[in-house]
């Protein structure tokens, strides 16, 4: 349980919990997806969810938008705990109540998820470290905004991080053109 408290307190991961960090687009599907299998959920004021899971359950999980809260051997890392009272927004609040029946997550269930989530929301994952095309910079995390055809040669994919993803609209027009010219050479299944 929380401590009593009358305002959102700073509680160390590692010791008897590790918190999973998402970003809203991803942490809303993946609570959708688990629906009763939920243990308690924590969401801040910017809508990021944050799953309690075992101490070391979710060490070794690489998902983009997604943190693994817990502690290191040369430091701790500290998550917004709020009174068990607060249930609803604005501000951090408990999104699934603490209860006897909702503590910790399933970290497994939750893995599964979440990678359902990632996938849905940013599409594949592609290999490896790209530049984002808006603040080109690189991200490990990159997302497939836009695959360009050349007309005489190979296209290419154009990637964003993230953040940028979100922001990136495409084009309907060029995509319906595109598609009709694919259709007459015979390229769909």
């Amino acid at each position: 349980m929380p401590p009593p408290a009358t305002d959102v307190q700073a509680l160390p991961a590692g010791k008897q919990w590790d918190a999973v960090r998402a970003a809203p687009t991803v942490g809303e599907r993946a609570l959708k997806l688990l629906g009763d299998e939920n243990g308690a959920v924590i969401q801040d004021t910017y809508g990021t969810l944050y799953w309690l899971v075992a101490v070391g359950s979710a060490t070794s999980w690489h998902l983009r938008q997604v943190r693994i809260l817990s502690e290191l051997a040369d430091e701790c890392t500290y998550l917004g705990v709020p009174p068990d009272s607060w249930t609803t927004p604005p501000g951090t609040h408990w999104r699934v109540p603490l209860s006897v029946d909702h503590y910790l997550t399933d970290a497994w269930k939750l893995w599964g998820a979440l990678a359902e989530a990632d996938r849905v929301e940013l599409g594949p994952v592609p290999r490896g470290r790209q530049t984002c095309y808006r603040c080109e910079l690189p991200t490990d995390e990159p997302v497939i905004v836009d695959v360009q055809h050349g007309g005489s040669g190979p296209g290419r994919t154009v990637y964003a991080c993230p953040i940028h993803a979100l922001a990136h609209r495409r084009d309907p027009v060029a995509e319906a053109a595109a598609m009709r010219r694919a259709r007459e050479r015979g390229h769909t299944r």
